[in-house]
This record gives structure tokens, sequence and C-alpha cells, in this order.
């Protein structure tokens, strides 16, 4: 049995349904984020079913770190633990564990000091896996390396450097770097590719092949490479000729220009199976999400919904607004009068959600990240909607030209 039915396309997007051991969902889908087993914003499980999602994300670096998968084994996995009855993706731990800044890189694995308290922790491809069937999650992914956009250096260092390679000229120092960027790269890719073999055999030692993908946990793929197009092309001709359920492009989103990411997705997703679901890690922005969407990425996940809402930014269907403005304090309409949450419908006054967050009310964190959350799920609907009626292209260039022009 197959867990990706392609249901109808519109030129590159498309809409389908992914059928997981916990319920079918529909794509394209965005997945909320529960870091640690919770919704950042105080916004309950059922509050998150109740405004239309049908799976979420698990961070299985956190939750190795606390409360530690063994203990969330013997309550019952995190379904049980967090009360959530739906399907739960759980990432590898790779994007968490290479952000780290001091760790120690080897073929086999990462060791890596806790941010809490210190602690040596050491991970592979084989304790990923482990950790994440420990979780019980319904798609776990293989651990992969995430390599940086850009060697980041701040003006002393760049200086200081340039100083050491005896180089003046800032063009040839920035053509040395971006070489070295790519060796690391490839490396990254290298390594993933090895991590990825490696994260099947685990898997399968536990789950079986034969086992349908709709009685087992399902394992997804990560392509890696950079902006470099030649490595991205190595790193998707490895990973999909591997037996994984679906696959996901890593990488992205990490501090390249969107123009940059929509450039790899032009040329690499084409090349993926189109019978597989497509993820596209950790993006990102509305506007993100209809350009990967109409260049075939069925699925997403981002702290940014939650994260901006914490912060006064607010998405609605006429741009972007940040509720902290002074004009704000006055106005007696809702953030969005067209929209179905429950904030809105409630007819909650940007002038009262400006005064919350003004006051550093938790309660105003909370209204927002509900809003916040059920946009990210309706654009989601809409863009299922208009791939559905064949109106997907002449839509996205009207709700792209419209939040350019009405961003508030």
């Amino acid at each position: 049995m197959e867990n990706f039915e392609l249901q109808k396309t519109d030129l590159l997007a498309r809409t389908g349904l992914l059928k997981t051991r916990r319920g079918e969902v529909k794509t394209p889908v965005f997945m909320p984020v529960a870091t640690r087993s919770a919704i950042k914003g105080a916004v309950s499980f059922q509050e998150l079913s109740d405004l239309g999602a049908s799976i979420c994300l698990g961070n299985t670096y956190h939750l190795l770190l606390r409360p530690g998968d063994d203990l969330i084994a013997k309550l019952g996995g995190l379904h049980a633990f967090m009360k959530w009855d739906k399907p739960i993706l759980t990432d590898s731990g790779g994007y968490q564990v290479f952000s780290i800044k001091k760790k120690k890189i080897t073929d086999e694995g990462v060791y890596f000091n806790s941010h809490i308290d210190g602690k040596r922790f050491y991970i592979d491809a084989e304790k990923s896996i482990d950790i994440q069937h420990h979780l019980e999650a319904d798609i776990i992914m293989a651990f992969d390396e995430c390599p940086p956009s850009k060697l980041r250096l701040s003006p002393e260092e760049k200086q200081s450097k340039m100083k050491i390679m005896g180089i003046s000229d800032e063009a040839l120092f920035e053509k040395k770097q971006n070489r070295k960027l790519y060796f690391k790269v490839k490396k990254a890719v290298e390594r993933t590719t090895s991590w990825a073999q490696r994260s099947l055999d685990a898997h399968w030692k536990k789950y079986p092949i034969s086992l349908s993908p709709t009685a087992r946990p399902q394992i997804f793929g990560i392509i890696q490479g950079g902006c470099f197009p030649d490595l991205r092309a190595i790193s998707c001709k490895a990973i999909t000729q591997m037996p994984f359920d679906g696959f996901a492009m890593g990488g992205l989103a990490v501090g390249e220009p969107p123009k940059a990411m929509y450039e790899v997705l032009d040329k690499i997703v084409p090349t993926m199976p189109e019978e597989k679901p497509r993820y596209l890690m950790g993006v990102g922005t509305p506007t993100d999400l209809v350009e990967a969407v109409s260049r075939g990425i069925d699925m997403f996940d981002c702290v940014l919904p939650a994260r901006n809402a914490r912060h006064g930014l607010l998405y609605t269907w006429n741009g972007t607004v940040k509720i902290s403005q002074k004009k704000m304090e006055t106005i007696e309409a809702p953030i969005d009068e067209n929209c179905g949450c429950s904030v809105c419908k409630e007819g909650l006054s940007r002038a009262y959600l400006h005064h919350l967050i003004k006051v550093g009310e938790d309660l105003g964190k909370r209204y927002l990240t509900i809003h916040n959350l059920y946009f990210y799920q309706d654009l989601m609907r809409t863009m299922r909607k208009k791939i559905e009626t064949g109106s997907f292209q002449p839509w996205k260039n009207e709700i792209l030209e419209q939040w350019q022009t009405k961003t508030k």
C-alpha cells in the first residue's frame, strides 16, 4: 500500500493525501511546531485541532535533553504524553545539533554539549532513529548534517583572516570563502548520504520494510547541498534512490535570500519522485509557502507564526499587522474581520490586543498565536481549494501582489 495519493495538479502545484498509521493528512499541509511537546504561546492541543491542524512536529534534540526519550517511552510515547491523537513528525535532531557552536563532527556521529547544563552527548544515525522510535512518532527523519548557507564572519574576523591570508581584495577573499564553503557542504552531503543508509538500516531492524507504511512509522530522507546546484543534484539522486517513504529538502531557509531558495527548488523538486510526499523543512513565511507550493512542495513546518505572534507581528489576507504600533491603540476592529479564528470571531479589538502586548500580558501572546496558527491553516486550506479548482496560478499572482502592496 502506498502512503501518498496524488489527487490534483495545477502546473507543478499539487494536492494529495498522506496516509499514516494515525490518520490521513491533506496536502499541501503546514505542521505547527511543538518543540518540547508544547506549542509556544500556551495554545492547547485541543485548540490546535480546532483551528484545523492535522499533524504537528516534535523536536528530537530538545526532547532528548528534557524530559528524555526513555521517560516519554515509559509514559506511552508522545501522543499519550501530549494527549494528541493525530500524526506527529519528529525531526532527526541534526539541525539543532549542528547549530551548536561547541561540537565535534566525525563520519560516525556528533559529540555535543547540552545548552542546558553542559552535559556531554553523542548522537549518530542509529541513536537518532532509536530516540524517534521511543517517541513513537508517525513520521521520523533520517539523521543528516545541515551545513550553513554561508561562512559567517564578523568584520573583525574577516579583516583578521584577510591579513593572515595576505589578501587585500575583498572579492578575492569572498571567492575563497565560497570555495571553502563548497567543500564543507560537499562533505555534509557525503555524510548525509552515508547516515541516510544507516538510518534506514536501523529503522528496518525494528519495523520490517514489508510492513505497510500505514502500519508502522514512516521514514523520510533528507536532501542537502546548500545553494550549490551540482551538490543538490548529487544529494537528490543518492537519497531518492533509497527506499524512503518521503523526501525532504533540508538546509534551506538558513540564511540564504528567498530567491536563492526558490532557485534550488526550481532545479531539484522536478527531479524528486512525484509519487512520494515532498517536505520543505523549516519554511517559512506565507509568501514562501505559496511560492514553494507552486513549485510542487507538499509539507512545511516553521516556528515563524508562533514566534512572530509573541513579538506582535500578525499575518492577515491583507498583509502583516504590527499590533504594537501606536496607531493600533484606538482601533476597535479585530485583527481581520474576515478571519475565522476564535480571537477575530469574538471581536477582540486591535486596541485591546495592543494593550495586552504593551503591558506584557501572556494572554496577548496566546491570542496572537491562535490567530497566526489559524491563518497558516487557512492559507493551506485555500491553496488546496485553488489547486482543486484549477485556479491556483492566477490566485498566486494576485495574493502575492496584494501582500506586497498592503502590508501595514
